[in-house]
């Protein structure tokens, strides 16, 4: 067939199992959108309000599916518009192809109108970038860009497309897609008989294990090993969901604002086993006294991990469902009775709220909201006290069940990608979007798009009208000095949902929003929940940056 470059593009796209793609339309991508015309009952294009939530879109798409995000975006300040969603992605190893429009080829270097260097701007935060300088290549790199945001350490890679590259003709041969690049990963008998000497003669051992699991779909085989060897488990907020919430053996998550239980249980344990986690700073806050006591094996799919933060005794590269699946027939099955009974009295001390029936408390609302929402609901956070308070008090029963931006914090992610994890969901799944009114300020324009394709989207907004997490450190270290958190806005969050053509409820009290959340349960459409939350909550307990065990603020 001789097909232009844009028809070449929707050709791939559908070799590649793509139905849905979200963008925005601009001078560079005219062709693009023209042929996507033709396409619109093969390929849907969701038509955001921002190339940022575009971005962000793409990217809950591919953290509640498993496939992979597309993002089309014009040529200057629209491809600079993503650049926050990719590096988003980038920081939490989502697989994502954006796809840029740019000036035509002969205008490139010459500061041509809306001519940006996106491939350099986006080269610290893809796996790979390419700009197409010739339509005869235009159909192989794509398929090549699929195949690198798929294999090993998933991640976004950008194609840069000039405009006459889109209309320039070619002839196009339909190809299958191109095997995926598997991580060498040659059976290591000598780390993999280490790794299980460990783990059998271990009298205290911990797993503390992230989002690689989720990942390479590797969850059944962490149970597996959890209950096999009777290893009790801790995780990262990436990786909330893996393990059921109410798994016997699932200690909670670890790390600035997890439980002290879970802590203390890594900074008493004889071996900690790293599945799929990489000991960042929000963990391993202090990284010469992390698990102090014990013996460490890592296991990542991602070689400059290994031994980056922390020096660990043992590691296996390779795909995280592979290991296990090695690793099990080598383990004894085991009970570490009295660990898990130790465990047990110190999960005793945790930090337990208060409640009450006057002022909505955090834990209070996150009860309420999953007593009443189904078991397979999906939530997606944006960043700040919410999302932490999210982390710690959802009732997390699946994987790819709490969408949140993990490494790179991103305040203003979570309408987009509520947004993007809707449309890749069935129909039965139910999105309950979680934001403060800080982080909603920053992305709140997309309400637009939940209201033009009538998403069923629960938007519950924890509003105590200050800048909260931040508001919190400025209280704890920096003497109640509160500079530029207290934005004194008087945005009425739900006359704003009803401009916008959704509907908004308010709530003050555990009561209110019990009411309120059942009504919005009843709406087929974009639904907000105003709730008033009291400036002085804190997400606790919390350890500060640097800090060990021994310094939990917890009060």
């Amino acid at each position: 067939m001789n097909l232009t470059g844009s028809q070449i593009l929707a050709e791939v796209l559908l070799e590649q199992g793509v139905d849905t793609i979200f963008g925005y339309p601009g001078g560079a991508v005219l062709n693009i959108y023209d042929t996507l015309y033709d396409y619109k009952d093969r390929i849907r294009h969701v038509l955001t309000a921002h190339e940022q939530g575009a971005s962000h879109a793409a990217d809950g798409y591919a953290r509640a599916t498993g496939k992979t995000g597309v993002v089309l975006a014009t040529s200057g300040p629209g491809a600079t518009n993503l650049v926050t969603g990719i590096a988003t992605a980038y920081m939490d190893s989502i697989p994502m192809v954006a796809i840029t429009g740019n000036v035509s080829t002969n205008l490139l270097g010459k500061d041509s109108f809306q001519e940006i260097y996106i491939t350099g701007i986006t080269m610290p935060v893809t796996k790979h970038n390419f700009l197409v300088r010739d339509v005869t290549e235009l159909a192989d790199i794509l398929r090549k860009a699929f195949q690198i945001a798929n294999s090993g350490r998933k991640g976004p890679v950008l194609v840069d497309i000039p405009k006459d590259i889109t209309a320039a003709k070619c002839e196009f041969t339909s190809r299958e897609p191109l095997p995926l690049d598997r991580v060498p990963y040659e059976k290591n008998e000598a780390a993999l008989q280490k790794a299980a000497q460990l783990i059998n003669s271990a009298q205290q051992p911990v797993i503390y294990y992230g989002g690689g699991v989720s990942s390479s779909e590797a969850s059944e085989e962490l149970c597996r090993l959890m209950h096999k060897a009777g290893i009790p488990a801790t995780h990262t907020m990436m990786a909330a969901g893996i393990v059921r919430y109410d798994d016997p053996l699932n200690i909670g998550m670890l790390g600035m604002h997890g439980s002290k239980s879970a802590n203390k249980s890594v900074g008493n344990a004889d071996l900690v086993i790293a599945v799929g986690a990489r000991f960042s700073d929000r963990v391993a806050l202090n990284p010469k006294r992390f698990a102090p006591k014990s013996n460490i094996i890592q296991i990542d799919i991602d070689a400059s991990e290994i031994n980056k933060n922390v020096l660990v005794d043992c590691s296996i590269g390779g795909d995280v469902k592979a290991v296990l699946s090695d690793l099990l027939p080598l383990v004894e099955e085991a009970s570490h009775e009295e660990w898990i009974k130790k465990i047990g009295k110190w999960r005793d001390t945790d930090y337990k709220p208060k409640d009450s029936e006057k002022v909505i408390k955090p834990h209070q609302l996150f009860d309420t909201l999953c007593s009443m929402t189904p078991e397979n609901t999906v939530f997606v956070t944006d960043v700040g006290q919410h999302q932490m308070w999210a982390a710690q008090y959802l009732h997390h029963s699946h994987p790819r069940s709490f969408i949140t931006s993990g490494g790179l914090g991103t305040m203003g992610f979570g309408y987009g990608a509520s947004i993007g994890a809707r449309f890749g969901l069935c129909e039965g799944k139910r999105v309950v979007h979680i934001t403060g009114d800080g982080s909603f300020h920053m992305n709140l324009n997309e309400a637009a798009t939940a209201v033009s394709y009538n998403l069923p989207i629960i938007t519950i907004i924890m509003n105590n009208s200050v800048l909260g997490m931040v508001y919190q450190w400025q209280t704890a270290f920096y003497e109640k000095r509160y500079s530029s958190t207290v934005p004194g806005r008087k945005t009425d969050f739900a006359k704003l949902a009803e401009a916008f053509g959704a509907k908004g409820f308010r709530a003050a009290t555990p009561a209110e929003f019990k009411d309120a959340l059942g009504k919005a349960l009843k709406e087929n459409g974009p639904v907000w929940i105003d709730c008033t939350i009291a400036r002085e909550e804190r997400v606790l307990p919390m350890i500060p940056a640097g800090g060990t065990i021994e310094d939990t603020i917890m009060d």
